[in-house]
């Protein structure tokens, strides 16, 4: 039986721990560079501070470089870690990683440690950070490294590869080859896979594919993953407004983005950070509880406005015991729709607004005439009332499609006024279609009153 990736990484510490305390540096470098480049990062991460502060000592600038690179832990601990090593060796360490995961860690650091790790590297790779530190978060400037292979348009392909071998150990990727003129605006792109399959003295433009699909550097990180997504890329050239080659963008930042945004929508519709599964269950419960109470306390809302319904209870006590089928019906409801709303105007869609809403709206009414039929059946046989039945399944049908309205038209309105649809707060959302549905229900029962008391 394998072990998990867990167990690898538990055995590969306390073993690799054993050699840096046996003083075995050069067994443990061996072992070490066998791991794969993300164990290496979950390694060193598992590594007690007194090991490694050892560990750094005895790894070369290149090997913790791939080290830093590969850590899945938030950029505020990465930099921590980078803190426990001299401001020069962390300096060098930066120098030597790929240049948009070095960005993440500047934007991460405060300014004082950032000014400091600048004015120790060389000129031209401060410069390229602080070129790239410019663009906003979550755009795809802020995403792409600079780390590419950029081609002459005059290029042979014998010099293109050459040119290859010489820069592959650079280059974040070398699937792609991106042409430019003499002003690097870019022209065309080159797979790697055409370079190999054509003759050596084959110019590059003959071979070069000019319908380039590039985006630019201030376009969202949501609207790159998806033409990365249609367009099935390992990675996407980032543009100026004037065709500037600035960098490139790879599938695995995407993928990056992609967990990061479905993070964010899963925690706005839970109200609650999922980011953090390896929270104590202390600082669990202080990150939800702002949100745990004020929903306690718009709960006790929903208490108040059945009191008010006191009367219409008293006269017709059974009224109470169909509250929470009506309210259960009518969230369900709306979390579905919320959902599939966040989902819609979170990504782009060929289907415009109204006919997203019309359709939402029509399988809404088929699930509230469904469950408006189970309700006037159970009830009616049940309470043998057709007047109480008839009450209550008008009631979850209105309750219904004015929830799945109410869900689908709050997302819709947070993205007409350019902001993320997932910081809509599910259980929030839930909690008003409560209090809708409770009006709605006791509002119709009230009113056909007479139909069914006292049958």
């Amino acid at each position: 039986m394998e072990l998990d990736n867990e167990q690898q990484v538990r055995q590969a510490v306390h073993a690799l721990t054993d050699l840096l305390e046996n003083g075995q540096d050069d067994d443990f470098m061996t072992e070490f560079t066998n791991l794969h480049d993300f164990e290496k990062g979950q390694v060193y991460a598992s590594f007690s501070k007194n090991i490694r502060e050892v560990a750094w000592r005895v790894m070369d600038d290149e090997t913790l470089a791939t080290v830093f690179d590969n850590l899945e832990i938030d950029a505020e601990e990465v930099v921590d870690l980078l803190q426990e090593m001299p401001p020069q060796k962390g300096a060098n360490i930066l120098v030597e990683m790929f240049a948009d995961n070095e960005a993440d860690l500047f934007q991460a650091m405060p300014a004082r440690l950032a000014s400091t790790y600048l004015a120790l590297m060389p000129h031209r790779e401060a410069q390229e950070i602080r070129n790239l530190i410019k663009y906003e978060d979550q755009t795809a400037g802020a995403l792409m490294a600079t780390e590419y292979l950029a081609v002459a348009a005059g290029s042979v392909v014998k010099d293109v590869l050459a040119q290859v071998k010489k820069q592959a150990e650079e280059a974040e990727s070398i699937i792609y080859v991106y042409v430019v003129d003499e002003n690097h605006r870019l022209v065309g792109i080159v797979s790697l896979r055409d370079l190999l399959t054509h003759p050596d003295e084959m110019t590059i433009e003959s071979i070069t594919n000019t319908r380039v699909i590039s985006v630019k550097a201030g376009d969202d990180q949501k609207e790159v993953a998806q033409v990365v997504a249609d367009y099935n890329f390992f990675a996407i050239p980032v543009t100026d407004d004037d065709q500037h080659l600035l960098g490139i963008i790879t599938v695995d930042d995407i993928v990056d983005v992609i967990d990061e945004e479905a993070v964010e929508e899963y925690s706005g519709l839970a109200a609650v950070d999922v980011s953090d599964t390896d929270d104590s269950p202390w600082h669990s419960a202080l990150k939800r509880m702002p949100w745990f109470l004020a929903l306690l306390v718009l709960g006790l809302v929903s208490v108040a406005l059945v009191a008010s319904f006191e009367h219409t209870i008293r006269q017709t006590p059974i009224l109470a015991a169909f509250i929470t089928v009506i309210a259960g019906v009518a969230g369900n409801a709306g979390t579905q729709s919320l959902a599939l709303a966040v989902r819609h105007f979170g990504s782009s869609t060929d289907r415009s607004f109204w006919k997203n809403l019309i359709s939402e709206l029509l399988s809404s009414f088929v699930l509230a005439i469904l469950a408006g039929v189970v309700l006037f059946a159970v009830v009616s046989l049940w309470q043998d009332n057709e007047g109480l039945a008839l009450a209550v399944a008008l009631s979850a049908i209105v309750a219904i499609l004015l929830s799945s309205l109410l869900a689908y038209l709050v997302p819709a309105v947070l993205s007409k006024v350019n902001l993320n649809p997932a910081l809509v707060n599910g259980l929030l959302v839930q909690t008003v279609v409560d209090w809708a549905a409770i009006l709605i229900y006791f509002g119709i029962a009230t009113g056909m009153l007479n139909e069914f008391i006292g049958k």
